[in-house]
């Protein structure tokens, strides 16, 4: 007959291979009935003509297609310096911390203690029914035990762990585009509010040259005081449009200096002196549907959080399933002066069993994990509609913007000849002086309104490219399965 010891030893491999094959909740894909399997997740993206978009992939530096060193500079120190960038690492670095807390769970672990102490012990407790003496007494033990995990449930906790710090590394991705967005964003502000400030001056200028001649005419008998002050209403109106554009650009910089977290003041001299809206002469690559949700960080974000919540379902499963751990301990206990000798000496090997029964809303929570992971499913569909809206808007904004630019341009040429005409005809005593003025009112409102649509149409571009998630791209090779195939 085998003796327990024997026994223990001859199961052990038994138990172990149970162990590597019983994982208890289920295993995690993603669902076939997901939006991101639709037809409409998949389809190219459209909302612009084939001259104002590509199809070819974004690129990762996609604010480089500028060509403009200043603002890749801006970038790259925003990126180094940035105080959201910092919390984002840290979070991640954080994550990393307790996904190592949860692969250490299990396996083997040790304990040593020791104590001595005077004491009185209960002759009862032995079955001795006298009083015993009071003596020194000492207790020196060492154990070390190995838990299996035998239905999975640490399993899932890595799993789950692992899932959420890939769910935070997007999150952090996504924080990365944003910055690097907003940080365009603010440069094309900035530059575009002084290229509008410039235009705004050079019709205040042309104004006031037209009422210095009127103020001639007048004097030579050719005009009359009212047409002077018809004038100098328009200069005064181009004035106070002066303080809005400065306004802009210095709000612009404060929030650059913001972003790269130093006073504004200390922004490069390139960027305080850019006075032309930065412009992309090429089609914007945009991809298409298919690789717009692999690369967006929230999708992936959303898409690894719905992994973590099914992996908490085995974990909560895991917790009505008993514990089982292999153990030993040896040690010495008895009298302080006899610690050392074979009476004191003691061991033990086996296997060690916990089992809660499950209740107190053990199962209660199984049910919880499932109706989070339903939540996470929701709110991945969710992401998903969401990227592709906000992809289809900018998309058509940036299109109906550009077209809305063109017609201006062509405005502006036909404003420009028509006020210079109108002008020379006016000198020549050929036109009136309200003539003139309209003439050189709707110039100016025109030059205005090109400027301004020259630098929605840039602003347009930064949110198309934030929308398409630029600034971060997963490689197809180190993409999730689930995600890489769609």
């Amino acid at each position: 007959m085998k003796t327990p010891r024997a026994l223990t030893l001859a199961l052990l491999p038994a138990v172990c291979a149970l162990a590597a094959c019983i994982t208890v909740g289920p295993d995690y894909s993603l669902p076939k009935d997901a939006v991101v399997n639709a037809p409409l997740a998949n389809a190219p993206l459209d909302g612009a003509g084939d001259a104002l978009v590509g199809h070819q992939a974004v690129p990762q530096y996609w604010w480089r297609l500028y060509d403009d060193p200043a603002l890749d500079g801006l970038v790259q120190d925003a990126l180094k310096s940035n105080a959201d960038l910092r919390v984002a690492a840290a979070n991640l670095a954080r994550s990393r911390e307790a996904l190592g807390v949860a692969e250490a769970q299990g396996g083997f672990s040790g304990k040593a203690d020791a104590a001595v102490k005077r004491a009185q012990e209960s002759g009862e407790q032995f079955l001795v029914f006298e009083k015993l003496p009071v003596v020194n007494e000492g207790d020196i033990g060492l154990s070390v035990s190995y838990e299996i995990d035998l239905f999975g449930t640490l399993r899932r906790g890595v799993e789950a762990a692992g899932a959420d710090t890939e769910a935070v590394q997007a999150a952090s991705d996504l924080a990365r585009i944003t910055v690097v967005a907003d940080v365009v964003r603010a440069y094309v502000e900035s530059c575009s509010a002084a290229e509008e400030l410039a235009i705004a001056q050079q019709s205040l200028a042309l104004q006031k040259q037209r009422v210095v001649l009127t103020r001639r005419l007048r004097d030579a008998g050719r005009g009359n005081t009212p047409d002077v002050t018809r004038g100098q209403t328009q200069v005064e109106t181009l004035t106070a449009d002066i303080p809005r554009y400065r306004a802009r650009r210095r709000i612009a910089q404060y929030r650059l200096a913001m972003l790269l977290a130093r006073a504004p003041a200390d922004l490069p001299k390139a960027v305080l002196a850019c006075h032309e809206t930065p412009r992309i002469k090429n089609a914007l690559p945009v991809g298409d549907g298919a690789a717009l949700l692999r690369r967006r960080p929230d999708v992936r974000e959303a898409e690894r959080r719905l992994a973590a919540s099914t992996a908490r379902i085995g974990v909560a499963t895991g917790a009505l399933y008993p514990t089982v751990a292999i153990g030993a301990s040896v040690g010495v206990t008895g009298v302080a002066a006899d610690l050392g000798k074979p009476e004191t000496q003691r061991w033990g090997f086996g296997p060690l069993i916990s089992w809660t029964f499950p209740a107190n809303g053990a199962r209660g929570r199984v049910r919880e994990a499932r109706a989070g992971a339903d939540v996470a499913l929701a709110r991945f569909d969710s992401v998903v509609l969401n990227a592709l809206r906000e992809t289809q808007t900018s998309l058509a904004t940036y299109a109906a913007d550009y077209e809305r630019m063109e017609s201006l341009r062509a405005a502006q040429k036909s404003a420009a000849q028509s006020a210079s005409e109108t002008h020379r005809f006016y000198v020549a005593g050929r036109e009136s002086f309200i003539a003139d003025l309209d003439a050189t009112r709707t110039l100016t409102t025109t030059n205005s309104q090109l400027a301004a649509a020259e630098g929605q149409v840039a602003l347009d571009q930064v949110n198309l490219f934030r929308a398409l998630g630029g600034g971060w791209e997963t490689p197809v090779a180190n993409a999730r399965p689930e995600m890489a195939k769609k």
